[in-house]
């Protein structure tokens, strides 16, 4: 029998079906509209840090500015998402936006490594702080990282986009505990909480990218696609009728909600018509269980009866 291959195109109807996602030329507006908020509440922060001597601001000031290249470069990656496939590469820009949140996380890490100096510099080196500097900037942080987050949460599916949720929920949350450690000093007096403050962000910087790097990293690593087990899509291939073998499977990630899949089946022989259905049968059961849209199949002659088996990814005995 020869070799038949087959390649689920229209994966795009698919991956958007059933699911309720903003335009990107929304989410863009979006983008713009958060790096016009964020740099003014960096030039705030920066301020108010300055003239009221608080590490805690100028560490969050900090980490503020480092959401500028994130923006841009998740900006970009969003227009190269959308570029069409060509003949260099076959699969479109997908990936942008897988490369564009692993950036991301290199530079957040990097940024938490910073403040966590200048928090320490400060614990050797302490400055008498002016809360109620803190008290009024935190809150404009607060009301601007909020609204960026509230605008995103619908394109959180997005790992491109669920890398700036993600980072400027943690900013909301880090002017809360700012807000709150600028009482506790009025209240207690107690210096040593703006630099405490500053440690706490940096580690909060730091605990929220792992996550995402280590997703975006697996993506560009073509690494199994998280949720998936590659023996459960071996065994649903095979509890199609007909289909006495599967070896040689490949699941990987192609971009946000697209995945591939290729692998090798072998059938008994059969005229070409029920091959071709049989193969329409097995994509279906592939992408209702899976949801994995884009497959390469190739069928291959079976042995004799004794002979067939289930390899996955080392050989197993069919069940009977």
């Amino acid at each position: 029998m020869e070799p038949m291959h087959d390649h689920a195109h229209g994966h795009l109807a698919g991956r958007t079906a059933g699911h309720s996602h903003p335009s990107r030329e929304t989410t863009g507006r979006v983008l713009a509209g958060a790096v016009v908020a964020t740099l003014v509440l960096v030039v705030a922060e920066l301020l108010g840090g300055y003239l009221g001597h608080s590490i805690s601001l100028v560490s969050d000031a900090l980490h503020n500015l480092s959401d500028i290249p994130t923006l841009l470069i998740s900006g970009i990656a969003l227009r190269w998402a959308a570029r069409p496939a060509d003949h260099e590469r076959t699969y479109g820009y997908q990936r942008a936006g897988i490369l564009a949140a692993f950036t991301n996380a290199i530079l957040l890490i990097l940024v938490s490594f910073g403040l966590f100096y200048e928090s320490f510099e400060r614990f050797l080196h302490p400055v008498a702080v002016q809360e109620r500097w803190m008290i009024g900037v935190s809150l404009l942080a607060l009301a601007i990282n909020g609204g960026i987050t509230l605008s995103l949460v619908s394109s959180r599916r997005d790992l491109n986009l669920r890398s700036i949720l993600i980072h400027n929920f943690g900013d909301a949350i880090s002017n809360i505990a700012i807000l709150a450690g600028a009482f506790a000093i009025r209240m207690t007096g107690a210096q040593w909480i703006d630099p405490l403050l500053g440690v706490v962000i940096a580690a909060l910087v730091l605990w929220s990218t792992k996550s995402l790097l280590q997703e975006a990293g697996n993506i560009l690593l073509e690494g199994l696609p998280k949720g998936i087990q590659l023996e459960s899509v071996a065994r649903s291939i095979l509890s199609v009728p007909g289909v006495q073998e599967v070896h040689d499977i490949h699941v990987w990630t192609i971009g946000t909600d697209m995945m591939a899949l290729s692998c090798h089946i072998r059938i008994p022989d059969m005229h070409m018509d029920e091959s071709e259905k049989l193969l329409r049968v097995i994509r279906s059961r592939i992408e209702q269980d899976f949801h994995i849209t884009h497959t390469t199949v190739q069928f291959e002659r079976a042995g004799l009866p004794h002979e067939t088996r289930f390899i996955m990814p080392h050989a197993v005995q069919s069940p009977k």
